[in-house]
């Protein structure tokens, strides 16, 4: 039984460190990291939905996602917010001209959830 045991941590040390540095820039970050298409969008959205509510503090963030039809795309996001008596939701809808990227309209929708 000892000498079972000997073999398996002396063949366990030598695999490690060869499998510890198999791809040794495997788990480091990307320092170029593109952002997603919706960033402008989210960054819209964020600066419409703080000038809408004032008071309000933005505490969490949700990119629903986007559809495009016949040219027009419609980005989707949730921002939940914190006022003085209470938390809630705003569906944000940005529709903007998929090729000129010109923005159309935005529109909000508060929910309790």
């Amino acid at each position: 039984m000892g000498k079972l045991l000997f073999t398996i941590i002396t063949i366990s040390l030598f695999l490690f460190p060869i499998a510890a540095t198999a791809n040794p820039t495997q788990n480091e970050p990307s320092t170029e990291e593109e952002a997603p298409s919706y960033a402008q969008w989210g960054r819209i959205a964020m600066q419409a939905t703080k000038e809408r509510y004032p008071e309000a503090a933005i505490i969490d963030y949700l990119h629903i996602g986007a559809i495009t039809r016949d040219g027009i795309t419609t980005e989707k996001f949730k921002l939940w917010l914190r006022g003085k008596e209470k938390e809630f939701g705003v569906y944000i809808d940005i529709r903007y001209n998929k090729e000129t990227e010109e923005m159309i309209d935005i529109t909000f929708q508060e929910t309790d959830r």
